[in-house]
């Protein structure tokens, strides 16, 4: 099975313990359009990459991670995307949750896949207690207060930001967790992983800037400008274009200069690498685009 099959498999196991017994029909059907189509599924991949790279002795545990980590993830596009928030219409190229199901069941779905990335992880406790405490532990530090993607959002909400407190929790907290929860469920020590994962999150925050700034939204499949719209930090509105670009190669090479010593170490070196070119726009603007 590939690695991007044994991923989402394990997140079409997940939504479906979501969706037994006899749930409300759109709210089941909201939580599976939620997590599908998948995107790139970067944050599990990373996950999984690491577990492999460890040994992979767990692989149900490996799995039980990878899913409970996109689901929290998605969960977290799904709020975002609200009017509350950014009020964005589109997600992956098709209409946001809020838009194809109505706002009152885009937050229920956003709520249910959180509690439902929990209780997939307790469920992997019949196959490593320990590893699966120390996941909902580190799953749990990543997505709230003070330093997770909670804290990340709530910074949008204050007068004046700390901006790398702001990208740490927003966009590095669930990278942190992939790097992290992948070495847990391969029974490694998570500390050493940390490093690797911020700085990933780091470059996903860079790139993403470019993306926003070099792109339209039909490229992207969501809109554009949040950040000029939202006054919103941002890499290229600091470093400009090129600057943005330098610190991405930067912070990627330091990335994999990062990575724990481990069986597979050449392995996911190469995975970061590819990633890395995943990551990297392309240089061209949305006026030359549209030319």
């Amino acid at each position: 099975m590939g690695l991007q099959t044994r991923i989402n498999s394990a997140v079409e196991a997940a939504i479906r313990i979501g969706q037994g017994g006899t749930p409300p029909a759109k709210l089941s059907e909201a939580l599976h359009y939620s997590c599908t189509p998948g995107g790139a599924r970067i944050r599990p991949t990373i996950l999984m990459s690491v577990a492999m790279a460890c040994g992979d002795d767990s692989p149900k545990t490996a799995d039980a991670a990878a899913a409970a980590l996109e689901l929290i993830h998605c969960a977290s596009l799904v709020h975002d995307d609200l009017p509350c928030f950014d009020n964005a219409d589109i997600r992956r190229g098709k209409p946001s949750v809020h838009r194809a199901y109505s706002e009152p069941l885009a937050v229920l779905a956003g709520d249910s896949l959180i509690i439902l990335a929990f209780e997939v992880l307790a469920m992997a406790a019949q196959h490593s207690p320990e590893r699966a405490v120390r996941l909902i532990r580190t799953l749990t530090r990543q997505s709230g207060m003070p330093h997770g993607i909670c804290a990340g959002q709530g910074w949008e909400s204050e007068s004046k930001i700390d901006l790398s407190a702001y990208h740490k929790s927003k966009t590095g907290a669930l990278f942190i967790a992939a790097t992290q929860m992948g070495a847990i469920a391969a029974g490694q020590d998570e500390e050493p992983w940390f490093e690797l994962g911020a700085r990933i999150g780091e470059a996903f925050q860079v790139a993403d800037d470019l993306r926003d700034a070099l792109y339209d939204s039909e490229t992207l499949g969501k809109p554009v400008g949040q950040d000029d719209l939202h006054g919103r930090p941002n890499a290229v509105a600091v470093l400009g274009v090129d600057g943005a670009q330098s610190r991405l190669r930067d912070i990627l090479s330091g990335a994999i200069s990062s990575i724990p010593s481990c069986p597979g170490e050449a392995q996911l070196a190469e995975m970061v690498r590819m990633q890395a070119e995943r990551l990297t726009p392309v240089p061209q603007t949305r006026a030359a685009r549209a030319g």
